[in-house]
Parts: C-alpha cells; structure tokens; sequence
C-alpha cells in the first residue's frame, strides 16, 4: 500500500497542533506544528519527497525548534528586574537622581533595571545631592530607600 501525504495536509496537521497548544500549558506543540508546516513548505517544493524522509525530517525540524526554544530563546527570556527578591539583595544598588529632595523633602532616584519591581523610588540621603548625581542604596525605610552619595 502507498501512502501518500500531500504538503496541504502537513500544513494542515502543523496548524492544528498550533492552535492545539492554546489549550495545552507545554508550549511543546507548537514546535511541533512548526516542523509539521516545514515538511509541508518542503513537500510543496519537492512532491517527490516520500513519505518515510517527510515524517523524518518533520522529527529533526521538530526536534531542532525544541532544541533552539530550550538553550537560545527560552534563556534569553528570563526576567532580569530585581522584583520579587528580597530587599537584602536590593541593597547597593545604584541609581540616578532625578528629582533632588529640598529641605525636609524627598527626592526620586530612578534605577536602569527595576529594584524591588519600580524604577523610580523617593528616598532620603544625609548628605546633599543634585539631579544627576548617582546613588546607592543602604537600607529601606518603609516605602522609601535611604541612600549615600556614589563616588562612581
């Protein structure tokens, strides 16, 4: 018996494992529709690709976009801001004034990388600062960091 499967029906399969990973929490399926959708692309510009080397390389292509998701994109996707740590690990952090504190009041400091899940925070510093001036954290104080004058 020759079996053939024609490249509208590898689309098709590749389509219908996308739309099944909306229902599935893996994210595995859509790699596997991904390959599916190759080997249809591939299929479509070679007809006389059989059916045994089709559903290979729709196992390598799979295979390959599992791979490249787990050690390239998925790595570079993690969450690189300070919110959810603990606020031990905040402390040192270094950042630039933006709005300087006059007399009693406090002045803003704005982080490149989010601490504790904010940008901008209020704080409090013993000794004068100007906008533009770089700060580091030494301690909290409820809502508002207590910093000191970076020498950097």
């Amino acid at each position: 018996m020759d079996v053939q499967v024609l490249w509208w029906q590898w689309v098709l399969l590749g389509m219908g494992l996308i739309m099944l990973e909306m229902f599935l929490p893996s994210f595995i399926a859509l790699w596997f529709g991904l390959g599916a959708i190759v080997v249809g692309l591939l299929v479509w510009l070679f007809p006389a690709v059989g059916v045994s080397w089709a559903v290979f390389i729709w196992v390598f292509a799979s295979g390959a976009f599992v791979l490249l998701w787990f050690k390239v994109f998925k790595p570079s996707m993690v969450d690189k801001t300070k919110a959810g740590i603990s606020r031990d690990a905040a402390l040192g952090e270094t950042g630039q004034v933006v709005r300087a504190p006059h007399g009693e009041g406090r002045g803003v400091v704005r982080f490149t990388m989010p601490v504790l899940g904010e940008n901008e925070w209020d704080f409090i510093c013993k000794e004068g600062v100007l906008e533009g001036d770089k700060v580091f954290i030494m301690d909290f104080s409820g809502n508002t960091l207590i910093v000191a004058k970076s020498d950097a």
